[in-house]
Formats: structure tokens, C-alpha cells, sequence
């Protein structure tokens, strides 16, 4: 696997945002969107426990082929997941697993956010 670059944010140092700051948010964004759909989420998860290939992910989606194949472009174009043909069928993997710690965050300020609304309503 290349190496990724590295973003250093340094949040604790006052200073404006300039065009270098901008760029490298920018470059996050395009990652956080393209993990911003259910689908998207799905075939991270299923990548998880092992490759598959394009056909399987249709088959557990239950979206046609061409809609598969556009969120895994959107994954591969993001760094996500990387692909392999094998005579007619191409097989996806994560490329960056790093990206389920993300995930796990995300997944921890959710049961955060769904504890504190239970809170209230007992209240």
C-alpha cells in the first residue's frame, strides 16, 4: 500500500485560514463526502470482512449494476478502496482500513448523541 500524506491540523494555534489550509480541508472533504451515503457505508462495511466483487455487492445492495459501480468509483476516486479485474469480474478492497476508525468515531458520537436524547426524554 503507498504511503498517504500526512495532514498536520494544528486547531490550537490561532492564525487565518490561507489558501495551503484550504486546500488540505478541501482534500478531506472529498473523502468525508464520499463516505456520506448509506450505500457507500454499506460497501465499506462489507469490505471489511473480505473483497468482493462487483457482482456480490449488487446482489447484497439490490440496486442495479451501474449504480454499484458509480459508489465504488466514488470510493476508489476518494483513496477508499482499490480494485482488481480478474477475467470478467472486478473485485474491490479497502485500500485505506484506517478509514474504520473514522467510522468507529462517527458510530461513538451517534450512541452519544441517541444516550443524551433518551436523557431528555425521561426527564
Amino acid at each position: 500500500m503507498a504511503k498517504l500524506p500526512i495532514f498536520k491540523f494544528n486547531f490550537r494555534e490561532k492564525s487565518k485560514m490561507n489558501a495551503k489550509m484550504k486546500s488540505k480541508y478541501n482534500v478531506c472533504v472529498k473523502i468525508i463526502k464520499a463516505i456520506a451515503h448509506p450505500t457507500r457505508l454499506f460497501i465499506i462495511d462489507e469490505l471489511t470482512q473480505k473483497e468482493r466483487c462487483v457482482c456480490e455487492l449488487t446482489k447484497m445492495i439490490g440496486d442495479d449494476i451501474s449504480t454499484v459501480s458509480k459508489h465504488l468509483t466514488v470510493l476508489k476516486n476518494a483513496g477508499i478502496v482499490t480494485s482488481e479485474k480478474r477475467g470478467a469480474q472486478v473485485y474491490y478492497r479497502l485500500y485505506c482500513p484506517c478509514i474504520l476508525k473514522f467510522l468507529g468515531c462517527i458510530e461513538s458520537v451517534a450512541i452519544t448523541q441517541a444516550q443524551e436524547s433518551l436523557k431528555f426524554i425521561k426527564q
